[in-house]
């Protein structure tokens, strides 16, 4: 899995190359820093496994920052609303390239979110469905991250460096009626699209090495 990842990231890499060859200009160059945003949690979960951490004040510290850097792996699919007619670049190339690393990204997401699950049925005990509860949430927590990094801008930084101003801006939104609603919205569908997306995934998973599964 850790061949195939650095396989897609590299593919991905190698046709935003190809574009700059081939359009001489660097276009979608921020696809590259997103990609290397979603890589940090599957890298965070994945030294936590290397090192075996089973104690559950370190695991309740991997999983929070885990959760802060999250939502980034989720939200380079939502680059593709940058698609649009150039004249250097066939719209199908373009495609190509924005989807491809929108799936690196799920990819690195979601195979996180299944350390997350191990973490917490072997450090925790929790049960299978309970784990469940929780993963949908966070998937819908991250959701709502999409939207406060897409629409309103900030992001995982800034709830470390400017946590009151971040804090402060969504409150304010969320008071205005038309804004929450949009909010709301984004967030319910988003991460019922990304919920629908991962547990086939995980269910795929567990079939394959074994692991009971409610799902």
């Amino acid at each position: 899995m850790t061949a195939f990842l650095l396989f897609l990231s590299l593919y991905a890499v190698m046709l935003f190359a190809f574009r700059v060859l081939y359009t001489g200009t660097l276009g979608y160059i921020f696809l590259n820093w997103n990609l290397f945003l979603a890589f940090l949690p599957w890298l965070l979960t994945s030294l936590a496994n290397l090192r075996n951490i089973r104690s559950r004040v370190a695991v309740l510290f991997v999983m929070a920052l885990w959760l802060l850097f999250f939502p980034n792996c989720l939200y380079i699919l939502t680059d593709l609303i940058h698609l649009r007619r150039a004249e250097n670049a066939p719209l199908w190339l373009d495609f190509i390239m924005v989807l491809t690393f929108a799936w690196a990204g799920l990819c690195y997401g979601f195979i996180s979110l299944i350390d997350i699950e191990r973490f917490l049925r072997e450090s925790f005990g929790t049960g299978p469905r309970l784990t469940s509860v929780l993963e949908v949430l966070m998937i819908y927590l991250a959701a709502f991250g999409i939207y406060v990094g897409r629409f309103l801008r900030w992001n995982s930084w800034d709830l470390v460096g400017s946590p009151a101003e971040l804090v402060t801006d969504v409150y304010g939104r969320f008071t205005s009626g038309s804004t929450a609603i949009r909010i709301i919205g984004f967030t319910v569908l988003m991460g019922t699209l990304l919920n629908a997306m991962y547990f086939p995934l995980r269910y795929l998973g567990h079939r394959s090495v074994g692991l009971p599964s409610d799902s």
